[in-house]
């Protein structure tokens, strides 16, 4: 399968660039394999497709303030560092992304703080890629205290193509209601639509919901640049499916009920942790799996998933699901219709 089979025309004015004020009130889009019927909906409306049995696995990640800005020593030049993920705790060495990389070298040192107060201060100690550096933080603080100084100093890691710095609302709003396991860069946007009215209808209709985590890095977000999409290559992403999760989704499986994937980062976990029976098992990893046609999906029989751009990894995973004819042809009509891309934009329920 080639790259160029995922281009498409996207607007900018549908490329969502704020939230909206209520989560769940988003629009859904409801995509129908069997049929190639599409509905036009509510999200709040999710629940009517669900009952009793039926399994939504949701990813329990939470983004941390990943975004700090500092100043390079002698020079002081602004630098943007981009927290991807710590390599070694005791350590407090962290996989970052610096820009502008061309100003930034192995031996330099780099402060962070407010206004002349530095509170902490980081010495690259590798060049990895081209804008990909390891930093060491020097400070001898304590643990808690290290990490509540990057809470205060970094910010919630909006996307750049929202052109904004992010805000308070930012804070609560690129977070799912879910969220209890810090370590991602990105939200997992198809969980952004789920609000507590929703799980507890959820709740009362029997659906049971089961919580993995896969902690969202540069794997999903990095730019595919090869036209063979079997070429190209994910960054790992630290993922984990808990005992209670697989016995939830395995017990659905065996009583052929739904089983929804909620985005693309549970389908990439669930289907890096199927065993030999076609079962999924509770484990503990890294997963570099790429989703592109043909898979043969072992585990989801749905999917929620939100509009994205063209040619991106969640693109292709999403039309994977769907089928790439259906899919077009639900793109074409959300275009039509206006629905709203991109993290912050509309979902689509694929069953």
């Amino acid at each position: 399968m080639k790259l160029s089979e995922f281009i498409f025309d996207l607007p900018d004015e549908l490329i969502a660039k704020e939230p909206i004020e209520y989560r769940d009130d988003s629009r859904l889009m409801v995509v129908h394999r069997d049929t190639g019927v599409i509905e036009h909906k509510n999200f709040k409306q999710i629940v009517d497709y669900f009952g009793e049995g039926d399994v939504v696995i949701i990813n329990n990640t939470k983004v941390f303030p990943a975004r700090l800005y500092g100043k390079k020593e002698k020079t002081g030049a602004r630098i943007e560092v981009f927290l991807l993920r710590e390599l070694n705790k005791p350590q407090r060495l962290w996989d970052v992304l610096v820009d502008p990389a061309r100003k930034i070298r192995v031996g330099n040192k780099l402060f962070f703080g407010n206004d002349n107060n530095d509170i902490l201060v980081a010495e690259v100690i590798d060049n990895t890629t081209s804008r990909g550096r390891t930093i060491r933080f020097l400070n001898d603080m304590p643990e808690e205290e290290f990490y509540e100084a990057l809470n205060t100093l970094g910010e919630t890691p909006i996307p750049k193509y929202m052109k904004r710095k992010a805000n308070e609302e930012d804070d609560k709003s690129y977070q799912t209601i879910f969220a209890t396991e810090k370590g991602a860069v990105a939200a997992p946007a198809a969980g952004l639509h789920f609000s507590r009215e929703i799980l507890k209808w959820f709740e009362i209709k029997g659906v049971e919901v089961a919580d993995i985590t896969l902690h969202l890095g540069l794997g999903s977000l990095r730019k595919i640049e090869v036209e063979d999409l079997s070429k190209h290559k994910m960054d790992s992403e630290n993922f984990i499916i808990p005992q209670t999760a697989a016995e939830k989704i395995n017990k659905a499986k065996d009583e052929k009920k739904k089983i929804c994937a909620v985005g693309n980062s549970v389908m990439r976990a669930i289907e890096s942790a199927v065993s030999a029976n076609g079962k999924i098992k509770a484990i503990e990893g890294w997963t570099e799996k790429f989703i592109f046609p043909p898979h043969v999906f072992s585990i989801a029989n749905c999917m929620v998933t939100n509009f994205h751009s063209p040619k991106s990894a969640f693109y292709i995973t999403a039309a994977t699901f769907a089928g790439l004819p259906l899919m077009r042809k639900a793109y074409d009509e959300a275009i039509k219709e206006k629905y709203r891309f991109l993290d912050y934009g509309d979902a689509m329920l694929i069953l």
